[in-house]
């Protein structure tokens, strides 16, 4: 008896629950593809994605000093009262009997992920602001204080891609398609 008044209770509830499922929930309205285009800015390792532009360290510290070194300390080195982590130094700690100091210079491995990161996410307060010759500059400045590239080298869209990072052997690829 107790089966059937639980089964005369939970049929109707079940029907109606079923019926609010099969609606669309009306929310939102498709995105335009030009909104989507400001926001798909993803850089590969290989460079895809990078816009025109070009920068060089020199230029590059000057777009430092005003908008990263409050967060990153001068140079790049984090100071003890620096806000965000260092970008410089660290080559050599990621050895078995070192304490690592993760860097764009010790860690990273490809200098694109310089790019794209900053592009994205800098400065922290105005993110996505600086401009593709500000990124490049800026990126060309940290390489250069990484001592990866020159003061005069120029970096776009053509020789980013080249730069060898000192860790790029340091990672394991994950294939994303396995057999």
């Amino acid at each position: 008896m107790f089966t059937l008044k639980c089964i005369a209770v939970c049929t109707p509830m079940l029907t109606n629950a079923s019926a609010a499922l099969a609606q669309a929930p009306q929310l939102g309205q498709p995105i335009a593809p030009a909104d989507i285009a400001a926001w798909d800015i993803s850089i590969t390792p290989d460079g895809m994605g990078l816009p025109p532009g070009r920068g060089t360290a020199i230029e590059g510290e000057a777009i430092y000093v005003a908008k990263c070194q409050a967060c990153h300390g001068e140079k790049g080195t984090k100071p003890g009262d620096a806000l965000a982590g260092a970008l410089v130094g660290g080559m050599g700690t990621l050895a078995p009997d070192e304490t690592p100091i993760k860097t764009v210079g010790s860690f990273w491995p490809y200098a694109t992920t310089l790019f794209d990161y900053v592009l994205r996410a800098m400065p922290f307060q105005e993110s996505k602001s600086l401009t593709a010759d500000e990124l490049y500059a800026v990126s060309a400045y940290i390489l250069n204080l990484n001592g990866i590239i020159g003061p005069n080298d120029v970096i776009d869209a053509h020789s980013l891609p080249k730069v060898r990072m000192p860790n790029r052997d340091g990672f394991i690829p994950f294939p994303r398609n396995p057999k």
